[in-house]
């Protein structure tokens, strides 16, 4: 369909100037149309990154929950109106800082509950905490490390305990009225939980990951994965460090409770087919995975006013954001070859995805290394893969 010579170089480059490896599949329906891979899984031992290469997702996990949010939605499961204290009785009694004119700041109930919709789009208000941070002075940031150092003295904490001790955290604002990536992701994870009756990474199996055949997806070091995952890097001062197994410790089996936050582990292949399935109406392979309503739903911008004022920066430039999904307006807003209503997201590692509905083609670019240096490799990448499509 294209020429990706020019991917193929720009990757190369990449690995052998600004990263240690990377791979890209890009695919229409159930066709890969190319795939590059360059660089070293691991540097020292000369490993090569290749089409059985593993990353670690990060926030691009997220996309499979709110999948399986839209499915559940197609039940009639819940409503996006509905509070999440329906499903989740902790949230009823949420309450929000407010600052006076004097600058000081005092607790007040919530005007408005926060609902479904407000958690998916990342309006709910609050940030994410995974570690405690003890010297954080504000004071829900302040009020998450505290609980989090509670519960990581018994160990990694599930999913659900986690959220039911953040419901006593006040929020930053009133629901629906600022966006604000964080919290609101684990509070659709627990929702789809308590809605199946199952751990999430279990809904993550049964829904998707085995229905889709992704055959090199886990949640745990299993012993195919722990073979190609990559390894993790830091860059400081242009030097690439590897980071030790105890980067890895959360992954470990033995280590990660049925009912735990999920990490996805993948190659950018499967997670191509997944967002292939996405790219085209919800549908692969001949299998119906969602509507195509439904997909157009989870995409279809939420941000208005303050909220996109809150979205925008330079690397999000040009997109708004969905439920879940963030998915390309302006074209001029981000300097965007491909077209309008793209969609996707990214993981802090180093992972970005997009699919495009209007020609079916699903893009996965996977490397992993932090700081990501996102907006440079991230915009590049895309600019030449939409360029040789």
């Amino acid at each position: 369909m294209g020429d990706f010579t020019k991917l193929d170089d720009l990757l190369t480059g990449f690995a052998g100037k600004t990263l240690p490896g990377c791979a890209c599949v890009i695919r229409k329906g159930n066709e890969i149309l190319h795939e590059s891979y360059a660089g070293w899984a691991d540097i020292e031992q000369k490993t090569a990154v290749d089409r059985e290469s593993v990353f670690r997702q990060a926030s691009t996990t997220k996309l499979f929950t709110y999948a399986i949010m839209g499915m559940l939605y197609e039940e009639g499961k819940f409503l996006f109106s509905d509070p999440v204290s329906e499903y989740l009785p902790e949230w009823r009694h949420t309450v929000r800082w407010q600052r006076r004119e004097n600058g000081t700041i005092e607790l007040v109930p919530l005007e408005h509950p926060i609902t479904v919709r407000d958690a998916a789009a990342m309006m709910c208000g609050l940030p994410y905490c995974m570690f405690p941070d003890p010297n954080a002075a504000d004071p829900t940031v302040k009020g998450m490390s505290e609980k989090m150092e509670q519960l990581l003295k018994n160990g990694t904490p599930t999913l659900r305990e986690e959220v039911r001790q953040m419901a006593e955290v006040p929020v930053y604002f009133e629901p629906g009225t600022h966006w604000l990536y964080g919290f609101g992701s684990e509070i659709i994870g627990a929702i789809v939980e308590e809605i199946t009756g199952k751990p999430l990474r279990v809904s993550f199996s049964e829904r998707l990951i085995e229905p889709l055949g992704l055959k090199d997806t886990g949640m745990c070091l299993t012993p195919k994965i722990r073979k190609h995952l990559v390894t993790m890097y830091r860059k400081e001062h242009g030097i690439l460090h590897a980071l030790g197994k105890e980067a890895d410790a959360s992954l470990e089996p033995d280590a990660v409770p049925a009912g735990a936050r999920v990490q996805l582990l993948t190659s950018a292949g499967d997670f191509s087919i997944f967002m292939s399935m996405l790219a085209n109406g919800g549908r692969y392979d001949g299998v119906r995975y969602l509507a195509e309503g439904t997909v157009r739903m989870l995409t279809s911008d939420q941000l208005d006013g303050s909220t996109r004022r809150d979205f925008e920066n330079p690397y999000l430039a040009g997109y708004g954001y969905g439920l879940g999904f963030r998915v390309l307006k302006r074209q001029a807003g981000g300097f965007h070859n491909g077209h309008p209503g793209a969609f996707g997201w990214t993981g802090g590692t180093g992972t970005w995805v997009e699919a495009d509905p209007i020609t079916g083609i699903s893009i996965a670019y996977m490397h992993n290394m932090i700081p990501n240096e996102e907006l440079y490799h991230h915009h590049r990448m895309r600019n030449v893969v939409y360029g040789c499509l």
